[in-house]
Parts: structure tokens; C-alpha cells; sequence
């Protein structure tokens, strides 16, 4: 069923164009991944949905079965309740019903006769409540919260002494349990720590809601898409499957634009030539020849599309001025605390030369107070920090505060920089995005992404050795974060990051470190590795603390995830081989339709033969796909 569409949507905001020609679909099965650089108008295309904006051209439809949930409307506005209450505010309707019945009851019970209109009333009510799930909603705010990462005595807190974080947490907990049929998401894993994007991506998956999700967050749009949504040159474009299975899909299509131009281009200078031939002849027949070439020329270059370039992105390489020693940092024994309250103890880490650590945990565990401490910012209570030999150390930090906002872009680096002549501060600045007039813009009115920008090029300049990153790629659309991914593939030097982006762990990291107030675990390898030895790690450890019969119940508890999650590996592994088939369908398809084959009837059999073998494949996957889903329902029921 088609929840919401979109034909020929265009919006102008004055002459300044932001999209054009929008097209799409949303079926109640679809999972959408909206992804595009900032300014794309990611966030307007949302609010031409909940009608905050309206189409310049072509219209946006929406089901009158439609009910569409975003953030916004799930404002905290009474700063008096507690967390818990707030997120139950979302089951008013429900909560009237019970009213209703207990009203209903107390008038049955006060008088018990001609009551027949009354308890037909209280069963339809009672049903009605039940359909409603009436009877777990108060246990469902409960575990949304906890799966947010709320503790118990958290969602006692009023709104008004939360953090902006925990607030914008209620939020989306409220948005969550509606009853919507249609999410609309803006970056919802902002202000989670990892645990909390887990339950997130769990959650989604496993609800029958459907959703559109605005993510730079690439690991947690694989996790939870099956469609991609890319707003690129003021277009929008469908790919099927998640962002893994977008990629290809987008290199293919624009090598497949980019033979139809080069192939038309020859044709019309093949043809141009007959022309020329034409005309030299100069007979009646050959004017005729050349008038109707000229026609099929004029068709061609009507129809010409040079493909869009790539749409820039950062350019740049992390250089080292020296090679440090083989030791770069030795931590022993660390130890943290701010008056009576300890934030780390026992933290020991060895750094040798080249290691790509990241530092994991939850929030507020203390991994941008260890980057300080090791920074000599904040004093440990104990242990020691001993610092390599030629060690030369930059650091980013997240909450942007080392640049002065009062300086414009250039004044900044020319500061920091000045034996760099202005020319090289522009190029450099040019690197990063910043063009013509931008370089006088004013710190202070700089965006996220802008600041994020700049406080790169001031580290890829001081050619330190060793980087230390908090939340490196916070502010950055998905190209940035690609490109600052492939810079730090290739640094000679080392590197310590504390950061939530799965993505670049998992191409990055060679040991990770998990930080807790007892001290730092280390886990060697990515963070599908992390995933594997840690989740047994935190149950054994929780279980230490119990008896033996706890023990027993931990390892049946521990086989039965295990298997429950190969099940969910298997669906996971068989809906990713579903679409790759149904891409190279798609691919053969094309291909039938290209001239060169559609004349060749050997290659047209070919093509035909195979994409036949293809749709039986499909068909099968399709039946494995739908036993697996069974089996997964049946054992989430038991």
C-alpha cells in the first residue's frame, strides 16, 4: 500500500533552486535511507511532507490511511512531569479508554440492573483497549527508555533537569510508540551512545513501520535500510537495498550515463561526417541524405545529457613533519576524579607506533576526559602518562573549541600558519570547501560542518604524529566522512579516536579499548570483532556477581541469542542476496535494450537464458527468505 508519493516535486526558495523533478513512492514495506551532502535539502523535502513548506512545482500526496510521526510534534513542553509520564503522554487515547472502563465498572457494580448496554459497552471497550495494546504500553515506555539508555531512576527526573541529549532521547521515545505508520527521522542516533543505536537499529528492524531515516551514520544504514534515497545535483534517485548495496548500484549508474553520452557523442560525429560527405557531393539525393541526417542529429543532441560530475568533497592527506619512536604513549594505572566523583580508574593502554586505537563506551564513561588527560588538560588523580620519544600530538575536539570565533575562516589559519603566503592559505582553504568570499566569513556564523571543516585543515597542516580525535566525523555529510576515512587509512602516524561511527572503526581500528569507570578492555581487531568477543564479555561479567543456578540460566539464555542471531544473519545474508539479484536482473534488462545486442540475436538468447536462471534463483531465494522470516517469528514468540 502506498503510504506517500511525490510527482515532479520541485521547490525554489526565490531564484535559489533546492531540488527539481521529484518522484518517488513509499510503500508500507519500505525502509527508506535519505542520504545527500549538507544543503541538499534533505530536511526540506521532510517538511514538504508534514506541509511546514509547500512544492513550488508538482505536488506531494499522502494516503488518507497515512499517519506520519516526526520529531517535532513530539515537543517536551511541560518541564514539570517526569521522563516516564512524558513518553506515556503518547498513550492518552489509551489511557481515556481505561478511564472509561473503570467508570463503566464502578456504574455496573452500583447498579446491577438493566445493565445490558453498559456491558456490551465495557467488552467493546475492553477489546478495543486490548487491540490498542493497552495492556503493555506503560512496560513498552519503560523499555524504550531503557533502551535509550535511561536508567530507572533517570525516568524520574523531570523534563526540566534533563540534558538537551536526554530530552531529544524523550522525544523520539514518544515518536516511536505512536501510533504512526510512517516515521520520518532526522540523524535520530545524534546524542545516542552506541548501546542505544543498537537497540534503535533493533527496534526498527524489527517494527512493521514504515520509515524514512536522514543518516550520515553508513554502518547504521546498513543495519536498517532497503531502499536509498540520494538527492545529488538537485535530483533525487532510488537505489535498492542498503548503503553497502547503493554503492555499486551508483558507480554502475553513472558509468552506464557516462557510455550513453561518449556513445552518442560518436554517433553524432559519425554522422556529422556523412553529412559533410553529403554535402560535398552536392546532388539532389545526397541533400536529401544530409537534411535527414541533420534531423536524426538534432534528436540526439536534444535528448544529450552530459553526466553530472561528483559533487566536491574534502581533498586532502594527514603528512607527519617526523617519525616518532617505536613507543608512542604508555599508560599506567590512570586514574580520574573531579572532587568526590571518580569518572576512571585502573586505565592502562599501550600505544606502539602506527596503531589505529579507538576508545569505546558508554556516554559519560570518561572518553574525552582520558583524550584530556593524556592531552595534560585535566591532572590524574593517579597513575602515569609517559609520553614517546619525538612524539608530536594534535588534537580534535568535538566540541569545536579550539578555533577563535571571532577571527574570520582566513584570520584563523593565517594565525596559526603564518610563514604560509595567502595564496597557499586559499588553496589549502579551497581543499576544504571554502571558496572566494567564504575565507572572510566570520567563525562565529560558521555551521557545524563548516567549523568541523577547518579544524581538519589546522591539524592536516601541523604534520603532528600522533592524532588524537573526539567524535571526528560529527558535522560531516557522508562524503567528508569518506574522504577524512581514506585520509587516516593513509597516515604514516598514529592514531587514538574516540568515536560512535561504526563505519570508520571498522575500516580503521586495530585494537579497541572499552572504557568503563573500573578501567580500559582491550579488544584487538575492527568492531565486528569488538561486537563478537565483547557481548559475551559484559554477560559473563554481569553473571560473575551470581549464583551457579544464574550461571545455567545465563549459558541457555547466551546459546539461544547466539542462535536467534545467526537466524537473523541468515535473513540478513538472504534479503542482501534478494536485492544483488534483483540488480543484475535489472543490469541484464539494460543490456537487452542497447542497440549493438538488440542485433544480435545470439547474444539477445544469451542474455535471455541467463536472466531466466536469475528469476529462478529470485523465486528461490524468495522461498528461503519466507521460511526464515517464519522461523524468526516463531522463535521471538517463544
Amino acid at each position: 500500500m502506498a503510504l506517500l508519493g511525490a510527482s515532479n516535486a520541485s521547490v525554489y526558495f526565490g531564484s535559489n533552486k533546492i531540488f527539481e523533478g521529484v518522484t518517488f513512492e513509499v510503500q508500507s514495506n519500505d525502509r527508506i535511507g535519505l542520504i545527500g551532502i549538507n544543503g541538499s535539502g534533505k530536511t526540506t523535502l521532510f517538511k514538504l511532507i508534514t506541509g511546514e513548506y509547500s512544492t513550488t512545482e508538482g505536488e506531494i500526496y499522502i494516503s488518507k490511511n497515512t499517519k506520519i510521526g516526526y520529531m517535532e510534534q513530539h515537543t517536551c513542553r511541560n518541564l514539570d512531569i517526569t521522563a516516564y509520564d512524558e513518553v506515556l503522554t503518547v498513550f492518552e487515547d489509551i489511557f481515556e479508554m481505561e478511564r472509561q472502563i473503570e467508570l463503566l465498572a464502578k456504574q455496573i457494580s452500583e447498579n446491577p440492573y438493566n445493565t445490558n448496554e453498559l456491558i456490551e459497552k465495557q467488552s467493546f471497550l475492553n477489546d478495543e483497549f486490548q487491540r490498542n495494546d493497552g495492556l503493555t504500553c506503560r512496560a513498552r515506555a519503560r523499555s524504550a527508555l531503557l533502551g535509550l539508555s535511561f536508567s530507572d531512576e533517570e525516568m524520574q527526573l523531570k523534563i526540566g533537569e534533563l540534558s538537551g541529549g536526554q530530552r531529544a532521547k524523550v522525544q523520539l521515545a514518544k515518536m516511536l510508540l505512536s501510533n504512526a505508520n510512517l516515521l520520518l527521522l532526522d540523524e535520530p542516533t545524534n546524542h545516542l551512545d552506541t548501546n542505544s543505536v543498537e537497540w534503535l537499529e533493533d527496534y526498527l528492524r524489527n517494527s512493521k513501520t514504515a520509515y524514512i531515516v536522514i543518516s550520515h551514520d553508513r554502518y547504521f544504514l546498513d543495519k536498517v535500510a532497503n531502499k536509498i534515497f540520494e538527492i545529488e545535483h538537485k535530483k533525487l534517485v532510488t537505489y535498492k537495498g542498503n548503503y553497502s548495496a547503493y554503492l555499486p548500484q551508483k558507480e554502475e549508474r553513472k558509468l552506464a550515463a557516462q557510455r550513453v553520452y561518449d556513445n552518442t557523442k560518436k554517433e553524432i560525429e559519425r554522422l556529422e561526417g556523412i553529412v559533410a560527405q553529403q554535402r560535398q557531393w552536392n546532388r539532389e539525393k545526397n541533400i536529401r541524405t544530409a537534411e535527414s541526417k541533420l534531423k536524426v542529429i538534432d534528436r540526439l543532441e536534444q535528448n544529450l545529457e552530459k553526466p553530472e560530475n561528483t559533487p566536491e568533497s574534502l581533498k586532502f592527506k594527514f603528512s607527519v613533519k617526523s617519525i616518532s619512536g617505536e613507543d608512542v604513549l604508555d599508560i599506567s594505572d590512570l586514574s580520574l576524579s573531579f572532587g568526590d566523583k571518580e569518572i576512571f580508574k585502573n586505565v592502562n593502554i599501550s600505544v606502539k607506533r602506527g596503531d589505529r586505537i579507538f576508545i569505546l563506551g558508554k556516554n559519560g564513561c570518561g572518553k574525552t576526559s582520558l583524550l584530556k588527560t593524556i592531552l595534560k588538560k585535566y591532572h590524574q588523580t593517579n597513575g602515569r602518562i609517559k609520553t614517546g620519544i619525538g612524539v608530536l600530538t594534535g588534537y580534535y575536539d568535538q566540541i569545536q573549541q579550539g578555533i577563535d570565533s571571532n577571527k574570520t575562516v582566513l584570520q584563523e589559519l593565517w594565525d596559526k600558519y603564518p610563514y604560509m603566503t595567502q595564496t597557499q592559505l586559499r588553496n589549502a582553504l579551497a581543499q576544504f570547501l571554502f571558496y572566494g568570499d567564504d575565507v572572510f566569513k566570520e567563525i562565529s556564523s560558521l555551521s557545524g560542518g563548516e567549523r568541523a571543516r577547518l579544524i581538519l585543515l589546522e591539524l592536516m597542516q601541523s604534520g603532528c604524529n600522533l592524532l588524537l580525535l573526539d567524535e571526528p566525523t560529527n558535522h560531516l555529510d557522508i562524503a567528508s566522512c569518506e574522504a577524512l576515512e581514506e585520509a587516516l587509512k593513509c597516515y604514516e602516524g598514529t592514531l587514538i579516536v574516540v568515536s560512535h561511527d561504526r563505519y570508520l572503526i571498522n575500516k580503521l581500528a586495530t585494537k579497541l579499548y572499552y572504557l568503563s569507570k573500573d578501567g580500559a578492555t582491550e579488544f584487538e581487531g575492527n568492531y565486528e570483532y569488538f561486537l563478537e568477543k565483547f557481548r559475551p564479555f559484559e554477560q559473563i561479567t554481569a553473571v560473575k556477581a551470581d549464583n551457579t543456578d544464574r550461571i545455567n540460566e545465563y549459558k541457555q539464555k547466551k546459546e539461544k541469542a547466539s542462535q536467534f542471531r545467526k537466524l537473523k544473519t541468515r535473513v540478513s545474508k538472504t534479503e542482501t542476496e534478494i536485492a544483488n539479484t534483483e540488480i543484475e536482473i535489472s543490469n541484464l534488462e539494460k543490456q537487452l535494450m542497447l542497440p549493438e545486442v538488440a542485433e544480435n540475436y545470439e547474444k539477445i538468447i544469451e542474455i535471455t537464458n541467463l536472466m531466466n536462471k536469475k528469476r529462478q534463483s529470485l523465486d528461490c531465494l524468495y522461498e528461503q527468505w519466507e521460511k526464515l522470516e517464519i522461523e524468526l517469528s516463531n522463535f521471538e514468540d517463544n
